[in-house]
């Protein structure tokens, strides 16, 4: 297990479930623990969600972070993080962002998978990952970094599940062959005021190309994504601020809409 000093993979989880769960923010590991990589950032993504599970959490899927180039860019990377998703991440239709539980929490419009078929790479392509998937429906995620003012560095991130807090899934599923992906829009609105716009070529290209990266990235780990799991396949705009009273939508053009309320 990768130490330095006083860190360890355990320490690095213990400091971000417990931020997690006091909704309590840190300054980036990376400050104290400069040698944290990724490698090591995702044994502590996976200790995090052991101890998740531990407690009686269920792994219901995965999420996809840093999907867009402009996004890449501002990290310097080429490719797209891989975090998990659990039942306790869910957010039911109706229900406003969790404020009381969370930081800082900004919402982003997804495209979300359900699984028909396991994924295993390596090798995936996109078409051969698309005809895996069995419906495609409108999502929004939460997203609320345990780091001070979301400042990290990548294996900051990683480590801290992507910025994982909730998501929600809209009603509507549509089989993937009957939906121009890179095209399918959205609209996002923030207290009745459109604010920006996407397509699913912002995800990677294609949001089939985000599911086959997600399922080699997942292969080198000697894991796979599973049949009936959700895969949230990156954030197609920025994210929007979430503050208690805050009115957020998100109009997609052929898979409905997301009503988010940011609560008391």
């Amino acid at each position: 297990m990768s130490t330095n000093g006083l860190w360890s993979v355990d320490r690095a989880a213990t400091e971000l479930l417990a931020c997690e769960d006091t909704g309590t923010e840190r300054g980036p590991i990376t400050d104290e623990w400069p040698e944290l990589d990724l490698r090591a950032a995702y044994e502590v993504q996976d200790e995090t969600l052991r101890r998740r599970l531990a407690r009686g959490e269920h792994l219901v899927g995965v999420k996809l972070g840093l999907t867009s180039r402009a996004k890449q860019q501002r990290m310097n990377i080429d490719s797209p993080l891989v975090a998990w998703l659990t039942d306790a991440m869910v957010l039911p239709a109706g229900e406003p962002v969790p404020q009381a539980r969370l930081i800082h929490p900004r919402v982003e419009p997804e495209l979300v998978f359900v699984m028909r078929e396991r994924l295993a790479g390596p090798g995936i392509t996109a078409a051969r990952a698309l005809a895996a998937v069995e419906r495609v429906h409108a999502g929004a995620e939460v997203i609320d970094s345990r780091y001070r003012d979301f400042r990290f560095t990548l294996p900051d991130v990683v480590a801290d599940n992507a910025s994982s807090a909730a998501f929600a899934v809209g009603g509507r599923g549509v089989r993937p062959e009957d939906l121009d992906l890179a095209l399918e829009a959205v609209l996002v609105e923030v207290d009745g005021r459109v604010v920006d716009s996407a397509t699913g070529a912002a995800v990677q290209g294609h949001p089939g190309e985000a599911l086959a990266l997600a399922a080699n990235d997942l292969a080198r780990r000697g894991l796979a994504i599973e049949a009936g799991q959700l895969v949230l396949t990156g954030g197609m705009t920025d994210a929007v601020a979430a503050p208690p009273g805050a009115r957020i939508a998100f109009h997609f053009s052929n898979l409905g809409s997301i009503h988010l309320s940011g609560g008391a």
